[in-house]
């Protein structure tokens, strides 16, 4: 009989003494162990386990869960005789950053210190103690909310003294979602303050910490080490291209099918694999998203179960305000196609905002795309440069960011779904009416307005292919920035049924003052280009004839748009 598929359950305990359903991971902590790294960051997608696997760390060698060898009898940890004798006999400190998602500085810190406060009052007994010395006691008082950045990032590194002086064992230290923070200070515009904080805490904890027997940080990305991590070389980095741990975070094919057969859903195999396979960490493949399956298990439907699981807030921000190549890039792995890019492990946050191949190794990070294959190419300056051939994960990811483009138009939905209307029905007038109330409204969410500019209608006009890309793919192969006759057209919507759709080519010109009189001028040059570059001649040697061939001009004034055919 299969055992209850519990969503949500991050506490080891109660999965196992609840007998909820449970997918043995407890071979991390042997393969962990055995590795002898002082510090270990190990990076993964959101969702795939970290919480689970550093709560069963810390129930396996905590001594607050001295004696709690039942919760691991029957786990392929337990078969080894020396690993039961270390279950619960060491001091380990637990904290997660999960849950620090604040929009400034000072309620960022605030929640830090308070998390420290907390600890401290878990092991208050510490320092209330007749044998505990004065200056142990003085720092303990000075634990506050408010407390000054020596004390604060100085926290750890002194709790770790006294569990050591106490239980005569070095602490095991666990740090969840590290980055957590990081990301927030991205978006919110915090990054420097945070890290300086972040860089004196990490410090003291994992590099000058002489009570330190070993830690584990995870996180989603790999933060540069420039920024927080400069001063720890003891630090053993495992990210989604480490063949360490490979297969401790997600669920492996053979783990999902034998599960599908338990929960007697064996016929969906295939459509399973389909939605949610595809994750690869270093050189295992077909991993599976363990949040998704375990949702598709409690209710047999398909969803979109882990990308809902959060905002996306910062993907879309840098691919909706990206620029004409990241755009036209997000457009073909919408189509299924591949991207080629180099890939630095290392997010440097403050250069998402100029940094292409940072915005892909992002998304590879946080695991939206996953690598086909790679070459080296030969620079001759700076020597190998690997060029990573990326895709999107699966079906479930694509799903996700067709959402996301839709909903970048969703405050002008109406208008936009009329302006469709429009374009397909060849209505000229209703184009321009609808077109104008939408470039209104949302123009400026296409550019960071940092520095509004000529470029601005360009971030708009490929967020509006990527719109019609996700509306129209079914009955339009929909391209943009390809060669055609002389040229690049800009957009082209070729019908997937010729006999009963017309050809579209769309041509976007932004007025210029010194060559164009008037909006109309700027709308017959972007016309004329169409027809002098031939952009028509591939559609037409496909056989579709040329009166079945609409072209049309749009120039961009401003957040006004004038279309002319």
């Amino acid at each position: 009989m299969a055992r209850t598929v519990a969503i949500g359950i991050q506490n080891f305990g109660d999965l196992i003494e609840k007998n909820y359903f449970y997918i043995d991971k407890t071979s991390f902590i042997k393969e962990w162990w055995e590795s002898g790294d002082s510090v270990t960051l190990i990076t993964r997608p959101r969702r795939f386990g970290k919480t689970l696997n550093m709560s069963m760390v810390e129930h396996f060698f905590s001594v607050d869960y001295a004696g709690r060898g039942d919760l691991f009898e029957g786990l392929s940890i337990w078969q080894d005789e020396c690993y039961r004798n270390i279950q619960g006999t060491y001091p380990v400190i637990s904290l997660s950053f999960a849950n620090i998602k604040e929009t400034n500085y000072a309620t960022t810190r605030k929640k830090i210190c308070q998390m420290l406060v907390d600890l401290y009052e878990k092991y208050a007994f510490l320092f209330h103690d007749d044998a505990t010395e004065e200056t142990n006691r003085e720092f303990f008082n000075r634990i506050t909310v408010d407390m000054d950045d020596a004390d604060a990032t100085m926290a750890l590194h002194h709790l770790s003294k006294c569990l050591c002086h106490y239980y005569g064992k070095k602490v095991i230290i666990l740090l969840d979602e590290y980055d957590t923070p990081m990301q927030e200070a991205y978006v919110d515009g915090y990054w420097k303050e945070l890290v300086a904080f972040t860089r004196s805490m990490f410090n003291s904890t994992f590099k000058t910490n002489p009570w330190l027997e070993r830690a584990i940080m995870t996180g989603i990305t790999r933060v540069s080490k420039e920024s927080i991590f400069s001063d720890l070389n003891n630090l053993k980095v495992v990210t989604t291209t480490s063949d360490e741990y490979a297969t401790a975070f997600g669920f492996t094919e053979e783990e999902v099918f034998t599960a599908l057969d338990t929960c007697g859903l064996e016929t969906e195999k295939a459509d399973v694999k389909r939605w949610y396979d595809g994750f690869t960490f270093g050189t295992h493949s077909d991993v599976y998203n363990p949040w998704s399956i375990l949702n598709f298990l409690d209710t047999g439907k398909y969803n979109t179960y882990w990308a809902n699981t959060s905002s996306n807030s910062l993907v879309g921000k840098l691919l909706r305000e990206g620029n004409r190549r990241i755009k036209e890039k997000f457009e073909a792995l919408l189509q299924d196609e591949t991207i080629t890019t180099p890939i630095d492990e290392q997010i440097v946050y403050n250069q998402l905002d100029e940094n292409e191949s940072a915005i892909w190794s992002l998304l590879l990070a946080s695991g939206y795309l996953k690598v086909l294959g790679y070459n080296r190419m030969e620079l001759l300056e700076f020597g190998e440069e690997v060029q990573y051939e990326l895709t999107l994960t699966n079906y479930e990811v694509k799903r996700m960011f067709q959402i996301m483009v839709r909903g970048w138009f969703k405050s002008t939905d109406a208008d936009y779904n009329d302006f469709v209307k429009a374009l397909l029905q060849g209505d000229l007038k209703a184009m321009n009416v609808y077109m104008n109330e939408i470039t209104g409204i949302i123009i400026s969410n296409f550019d960071t307005g940092k520095r509004p500019s000529r470029r601005t209608p360009e971030r708009f006009y490929h967020g509006l292919v990527l719109g019609l890309l996700v509306d129209l793919q079914s009955k339009y192969i929909i391209t943009s920035n390809r060669e055609s006759g002389f040229g690049r057209y800009d957009v082209m919507l070729e019908p997937r049924n010729p006999e009963m759709d017309d050809a579209l080519i769309l041509e976007f010109k932004v007025y210029d003052k010194e060559e164009e009189k008037a909006l109309k001028d700027t709308a017959a040059a972007a016309l004329r280009q169409i027809e002098e570059m031939g952009y028509a001649d591939g559609l037409v040697t496909r056989g579709i004839p040329k009166e079945r061939i609409r072209c049309y001009g749009f120039a961009f004034k401003g957040k006004k748009v004038l279309i002319s055919n």
